[in-house]
């Protein structure tokens, strides 16, 4: 019930974000809106990798020098800044073709994922982060559960990522537009 009180909030709200300056000057112009994209990608692939390299640590494949505490705050700051230049661009790509992305169901694919790997990141600093300082000497189950969640959570943020930019804003696949 509350996702259609949610829908009912959010509905009437749609067609008003295009119409703005904003969303009109986003798509009108012919630069800004790939270099946002450029930026968004680019934040993302930081996020997936400090995220790849703090799992890989987990599973005791790579960084073993590092202490996981160590790691994990040594990355953090990289990751919460990708994040945060993610979720601008994400909202600004977002106004200039709102009504757009939510028909495209790899999108709301997309949006589902990232609400789920939210709640597998807050699963894992409630619980196992908890005894972080252990890990630097043995890997508790915990965390041997929670990177699967996470890689899972990645690839298919990637794939729908992906699914999502290959349709231009009026739905139709985007081809490469360049001579040769």
């Amino acid at each position: 019930q509350s996702s259609q009180v949610s829908a009912m909030v959010i509905q009437p709200l749609l067609p008003a974000v295009p119409a703005t300056q904003l969303a009109t000057f986003l798509r009108g112009s012919g630069s800004v809106f790939p270099r946002l994209e450029s930026v968004h990608v680019i934040g993302i692939a930081i996020v997936y990798g400090t995220i790849a390299v703090v799992d890989l640590r987990l599973l005791g494949v790579t960084a073993h020098r590092r202490g996981a505490l160590k790691l994990i705050q040594d990355l953090l700051p990289y990751t919460w800044v990708a994040f945060m230049t993610c979720v601008i661009t994400g909202l600004l790509m977002f106004c200039a073709n709102g009504t757009t992305y939510v028909q495209n169901t790899a999108f709301l694919f997309k949006m589902g994922l990232l609400i789920l790997a939210g709640i597998n990141m807050a699963v894992f600093h409630l619980g196992a982060f908890r005894r972080i300082a252990e890990w630097d000497t043995t890997l508790p189950p915990p965390a041997r559960r929670a990177w699967p969640a996470s890689a899972r959570c990645c690839c298919g943020r990637a794939w729908s990522s992906w699914a999502a930019g290959s349709r231009s804003s009026d739905g139709a696949p985007r081809r490469c537009n360049h001579a040769g």
